[in-house]
Order: C-alpha cells, then sequence, then structure tokens
C-alpha cells in the first residue's frame, strides 16, 4: 500500500450493516508511502493506522473520490 498526504483512505465496512469509513491522510509515517499512517476520519478524530485489506487509498485527485 502507497499514500501521500492529502489521498483519502476508504476503509470498508466489516460486518453487515457498517458503514464504510473515509478518512484523510494527514501524515505518512512509513517510509516512501508506506503505512502507518496519521488520518482523519469525518467526524474530526484522528487515530495512526496500518490499513488491513479491507482498506483501499484514493487519490486526492482521482474521480469519484469521496470527500
Amino acid at each position: 500500500m502507497h499514500a501521500n498526504t492529502g489521498d483519502r483512505l476508504l476503509v470498508h465496512g466489516r460486518t453487515v450493516g457498517q458503514h464504510d469509513r473515509v478518512a484523510e491522510i494527514v501524515e505518512v509515517m512509513g517510509a516512501d508511502g508506506e503505512p502507518p499512517y496519521r488520518v482523519r476520519f469525518e467526524d474530526g478524530h484522528e487515530a495512526v493506522m496500518s490499513p488491513g485489506p479491507d482498506s483501499v487509498v484514493r487519490g486526492h485527485e482521482e474521480p469519484g473520490t469521496p470527500r
């Protein structure tokens, strides 16, 4: 997984009824764009994450990226 500051991290819901979550990557803490990432969710909550296979990085310029 590779990301840049300003990209979006889409975390898919893990159980039935759980919604996908979108976070902005505010800091890339790994080497060469690798995890962990400091992210800010839409509700303002911040976390440090090493995303798993249920997550997708979307470039901040890609069409269809939720804002």
